[in-house]
């Protein structure tokens, strides 16, 4: 019989395959057809603090709208101030209680306070291990990358102070040196590393000639980058490796593992394909396996990284010398198309 366990965070995984943070997770009965499906485990949709921020501002706008209409009336609305968090940790307790498989925290804060803060309730909400969302999208010319890189290294090891779960970071690729990166954040603590945090981009519709904020999937292929820092990472790092984005078929779980992945984090395939999607990825694995001639999953485990590869330039190369240099080849075979 096909082992798939692998181990992720410390947590002990039966396969490979974490549902990512979406709305997906949100709904129970999506929680439950994903556990039956073979997902190891889930990661809940992430905690953004400015997001509270926003709702707070709205409800009091809202709350204040009718105030001094009337002589006899300073304002329409009893005081009411905004629940904070506790409506989504209300939500995530009972996404807890719905499945028997791990379920991760992923937030994001705004102030090195909230950061503590929410790391705490979620672990208190039951949350198996928690998710950091370590971004920046810079808006000052002066400020500089390693400043920015020093707060993130911050908030990790303050977190790690006082947790008792695992702790991962879900990087961004725009980091200058993410080895290094990688690196710092290892003897801060982390236990391990998302790669990769797939940013929101703007958009603007030409019609209306303002900017939109539209909703898209990862493209086939996109796993590539994270392939590329998973076979770079294997063997340098003490933590766990999972790779994310544009991960729609079996064959790119074995490759993502081959290169040195401890599991995979999937969404948009199961946008495309329906949660259910998760077996046919599983018996695609067990099925590959089978063929070759492994019996558990570890065999597989970075077999073709960095560290165990005969070409130790396969993972740097970053231009496309070969085929240049094959472009007559390249010419001819396009040219029949």
């Amino acid at each position: 019989m096909i082992n798939l366990r692998t181990n992720y965070l410390g947590l002990e995984l039966k396969n490979p395959i974490i549902v990512g943070a979406s709305d997906l997770v949100t709904k129970i009965e999506n929680l439950k057809t994903a556990e039956e499906a073979g997902a190891a485990a889930i990661v809940y949709k992430s905690l953004f603090e400015e997001q509270i921020h926003l709702e707070n501002l709205q409800m009091d706008k809202q709350m204040h709208a009718y105030n001094n209409r009337n002589p006899e009336m300073e304002k329409l609305f009893p005081d009411i101030t905004h629940a904070g968090p506790q409506e989504f940790l209300h939500n995530f307790r009972k996404a807890k209680e719905a499945i028997n498989i791990p379920l991760i925290a992923s937030f994001n804060a705004v102030y090195n306070e909230s950061w503590i803060d929410y790391s705490k309730l979620l672990e208190d909400s039951g949350a198996d291990a928690l998710e950091l969302n370590l971004y920046c999208v810079p808006d000052d010319f002066e400020r500089e990358g390693r400043n920015i890189l020093e707060e993130q290294l911050a908030i990790v090891k303050e977190i790690k102070k006082i947790m008792n779960i695992p702790v991962s970071v879900k990087l961004s690729p725009n980091y200058t040196n993410l080895l290094e990166v990688v690196s710092q954040m290892d003897k801060a603590g982390a236990d391990g590393f998302v790669l990769f945090n797939k940013m929101f981009q703007p958009d603007i519709d030409l019609e209306r000639e303002e900017h939109i904020s539209p909703f898209y999937l990862s493209s086939e292929n996109d796993y590539r980058l994270a392939l590329r820092y998973a076979g770079l990472l294997y063997g340098n790092t003490a933590a766990s490796i999972c790779a994310a984005g544009g991960i729609f078929q079996g064959k790119d779980i074995i490759k993502l593992i081959l290169a040195g992945a401890d599991a995979v984090q999937i969404v948009s395939s199961l946008y495309k394909f329906k949660i259910s999607h998760i077996a046919t990825m599983l018996k695609d694995i067990e099925d590959w396996m089978e063929k070759k001639g492994y019996k558990s999953l570890r065999d597989l485990s970075g077999k073709l990284s960095k560290k165990k590869t005969g070409d130790p330039y396969v993972y740097k190369r970053a231009q496309y010398i070969e085929l240049l240099l094959k472009s007559g080849e390249l010419t001819k075979e396009f040219s029949l198309r």
